[in-house]
């Protein structure tokens, strides 16, 4: 499992698969607390993490969890946590602590139907804009979410590559359905992926400044009791680590931690079309509600709807690019999603009014139903 040699097919969970690529991507510390449905995350890297030379602990709270990662992370360790809606509320405050101070981290997140202890075994998709505006101030996120067992791998992979390079925490947004559900996966060889290693400052340098901000590269870090002594503060700081209220300085840092991550978000973005050539509706889906989305793109199909679907694997930061390219043709836009309108938002903004766009929610903490889908968009295309 550690070394991901087993390229033969064979029936894994979501949060097994997520387990194994933190450790293909070259995770050496879990600091985290049991929660439902994510606590087989932990589970199994209590037990693998150790056979490869890496450490897990566990905290006494989702609070400390965090803060354990983000020191292991200083401490030049690749670091993850794994919570679901309640722990996630916990951790707002570190994470927004891991933002400003650039610490790559990851924070997997999946998803449970709350507000609160809700239904701690049912999926929901109710924490998207909580993982963009948790914590206070501004700031930007990554956050990706996988819809099969095999993207649990392969964007947890994703995800440490993207905290190690742009110096910032990610957020692997799953839910109930992916973490638990099991599917006949091959999981690629090791030379078919790519491992992003952080990049560090020349031990020889005598003036290292571990949050330069000036460029377009993110800065090294290097890692505490290392070559390099350096301060690290939750306060607006210098470029040398130190509190700063010199106006220059803090509109520069604030913009730099939003804008390294934004002014990429249509290199970031990963976007799955699904029969989008010639669509004049177009549902937009991410997680588990996808797969269920595609199934009433061909049932709307053989109804005579021209119907597509976009799938988000790319949550934060959102793209707008594709969706002002297809505005011009689409006569609707269905976002099917497990909560009240959280993602749509994003989509409105995207087409500014020119396409009609309607929400679909469901709260009960259950999957949508294919018809659902299908007759909601009939009964809105008038059919």
């Amino acid at each position: 499992m550690a070394g991901n040699n087993k390229t033969s097919k064979q029936v894994i969970q979501g949060n097994e698969a997520c387990a194994i690529g933190a450790l293909a991507a070259g995770v050496t510390f879990f600091g985290g607390y049991p929660i439902t449905p994510s606590s087989e995350i932990a589970e199994i890297l209590s037990q693998t993490l150790p056979l490869v030379g890496g450490r897990f602990i566990q905290m006494e709270d989702e609070i400390a969890s965090i803060a354990s990662i983000i020191g292991a992370s200083l401490a030049g360790a690749k670091s993850m946590t794994a919570t679901s809606g309640p722990g996630f509320s916990l951790m707002q405050e570190n994470l927004g602590f891991a933002a400003i101070a650039e610490i790559p981290c990851v924070i997997v997140n999946v998803q449970r139907a709350g507000p609160s202890t809700g239904l701690p075994t049912q999926p929901a998709q109710g924490d998207v804009q909580q993982t963009r505006w948790g914590t206070h101030g501004d700031h930007s996120i990554i956050a990706l979410a996988p819809s099969t067992v095999l993207e649990c791998f392969t964007m947890t992979i994703d995800c440490v590559n993207l905290a190690e390079a742009y110096r910032t925490p990610t957020v692997l947004l799953m839910d109930e359905v992916i973490g638990h559900m099991r599917e006949t996966v091959v999981l690629p060889p090791r030379s078919s992926y790519k491992v992003v290693e952080r990049r560090t400052p020349d031990p020889d340098t005598t003036d290292y400044c571990p949050f330069e901000c000036d460029g377009t590269e993110v800065a090294p870090l290097g890692a505490f009791g290392g070559a390099h002594r350096f301060h690290v503060t939750g306060l607006t700081h210098d470029r040398h680590g130190f509190p700063t209220m010199v106006g220059e300085e803090v509109d520069r840092k604030i913009r730099w931690i939003v804008d390294k991550i934004e002014d990429r978000a249509d290199e970031l973005a990963d976007l799955e079309e699904f029969e989008t050539d010639d669509a004049d509706v177009l549902l937009f889906a991410y997680g588990s509600t996808a797969r269920v989305a595609k199934s009433s793109v061909r049932a709307l199909r053989e109804r005579g709807v021209r119907a597509g679907m976009i799938r988000a694997k790319t949550i934060w930061p959102f793209s707008r690019k594709r969706l002002k390219e297809l505005s011009g043709r689409l006569k609707l836009i269905v976002v099917p999603e497990m909560n009240l309108g959280q993602l749509i938002i994003e989509v409105e903004r995207a087409i500014a009014g020119t396409v009609p766009v309607r929400h679909l929610g469901r709260i009960d903490g259950h999957l949508f139903e294919p018809d659902e889908i299908t007759e909601f968009v009939l009964r809105e295309v008038g059919k």
